[in-house]
């Protein structure tokens, strides 16, 4: 009997059909972006170029005033008082949060009983709300009645306390550490994956050449691991550079403004003094800050990788 053969496709038409195929998986994602990223990116550059304040939301009108919402917020003194602090909070928490995550990655690499049980356990400052977090802190710190001060009297480290939210000093070091806390889960996470993606055979290798931990730490473990350190800097200063749920909660900005940043200063351009052309400015010079900082950082990683 004559054997039928199979209808073949016309590579034509199904290069035709494979275009429209790939947009409608796209497409969803898309209009998610747009809808919930892009606009309020467009929204807050249009606010910030216009006179936006309580009065629009009744007459509408919010008259374009060009850059004088930008010009304001350069020529105010608190604005370069806010930048240094911020480059000081950013700096610290990012060293701090990095170099204990790395410890920490590095010490959960070895198997130990009880070893996913404490990195569990590790993840709890992730997942609490930082408003959460920011207020146990604050009790924790109250220079009358937080534990901390308490425990420094009852071991005679201190007579008097430390005033950890209220003196200008100590103050900034107080919310820097804090957000060190929050943000240790998140470094250790993503390094200890990285670290799991490193094979054994190169630190046996390295063990059989006769190298150290450090020496083993220097040429195998760090090289492989900078493409995931890259993702976790440029992810951390981009998420602390904005940080602003521990800084209201704990000290509000103050004392003195000894912990006002460039976000907190934004928040209270735009919900306190009810400026929010002037708050969106101050929220695009943020964005222009970070966006600046990661073009650079990754271009700097770049060109050392190729020398």
């Amino acid at each position: 009997m004559p054997s039928r053969s199979r209808p073949v496709t016309d590579p034509a038409r199904a290069r035709f059909w494979e275009r429209p195929a790939q947009w409608m998986y796209i497409m969803p994602a898309a209009a998610y972006l747009l809808l919930f990223f892009g606009y309020p990116i467009v929204k807050n550059i249009v606010m910030s170029f216009q006179q936006y304040t309580t009065t629009t939301f009744y007459t509408g009108a919010a008259p374009f005033v060009g850059l004088q919402n930008y010009s304001k917020i350069l020529a105010s003194d608190l604005f370069f008082k806010a930048l240094l602090t911020t480059v000081l909070f950013t700096a610290g928490s990012i060293v701090g949060q990095f170099a204990l995550g790395l410890a920490f990655a590095l010490f959960f690499q070895r198997r130990f009983p009880l070893g996913g049980v404490l990195r569990s356990l590790l993840l709890l400052p992730w997942l609490l709300p930082l408003v959460v977090s920011g207020t146990t802190w604050k009790w924790m710190l109250d220079p009358d009645t937080g534990v901390v001060n308490a425990a420094l009297r009852g071991l005679h480290l201190s007579s008097s306390g430390i005033p950890w939210l209220t003196g200008t000093s100590q103050a900034l070091v107080s919310v820097i550490l804090i957000n060190i806390w929050a943000g240790i889960p998140f470094n250790t996470a993503i390094l200890y994956g990285g670290l799991q993606d490193i094979p054994t055979r190169l630190y046996e290798a390295a063990k059989l050449d006769g190298a150290g931990p450090l020496a083993s730490f220097r040429h195998v473990t760090w090289p492989l691991l900078r493409p995931v350190v890259n993702v976790v800097l440029v992810l951390g200063v981009v998420y602390t550079v904005k940080v602003l749920d521990i800084i209201l909660v704990v000290t509000g900005g103050g004392p003195a403004g000894a912990t006002e940043t460039l976000a907190t200063q934004s928040y209270e351009l735009s919900f306190q003094q009810f400026e929010f052309g002037r708050g969106a400015a101050m929220s695009n010079v943020l964005i222009v800050i970070s966006l600046a900082f990661a073009i650079v950082y990754l271009r700097a990683n770049r060109r050392a990788r190729n020398v």
